[in-house]
């Protein structure tokens, strides 16, 4: 986080980096998504000394909600690590020699 960056905007980069982390995602990509999305709602927001074109006439990142994340064919869903993860939570055993589709189904017969 920047210096100077007020409350709220501490509280909003770590709820990201947590949203993100539980996904699946690495702490690095995690600490990087929120710090990339805090610094666009600040920019947005008039906060920082400094914002691009895109950060202050763009759509909010709240809004967009990954519109234009992964690829443009559409959501694949989670990744196979992500699927891995969860099936740990969950128990499952086997998992690491599940392949992707294998693990959705996993996950999926014990969630309901």
């Amino acid at each position: 986080m920047p210096r100077g960056s007020s409350p709220k905007r501490e509280r909003q980069y770590e709820h990201i980096k947590e949203s993100a982390l539980d996904r699946g995602e690495s702490q690095g990509r995690a600490e990087e998504i929120a710090a990339r999305t805090v610094n666009k709602e600040r920019a947005r927001s008039g906060e920082s000394e400094t914002a691009s074109r895109t950060s202050t006439q763009d759509i909010s990142s709240g809004r967009r909600g990954g519109l234009r994340s992964g690829n443009r064919q559409g959501s694949q869903g989670p990744t196979r690590d992500q699927l891995y993860n969860e099936a740990g939570q969950r128990g499952i055993e086997g998992r690491s020699h599940m392949n992707k589709a294998q693990l959705q189904r996993a996950v999926n017969a014990r969630k309901g």
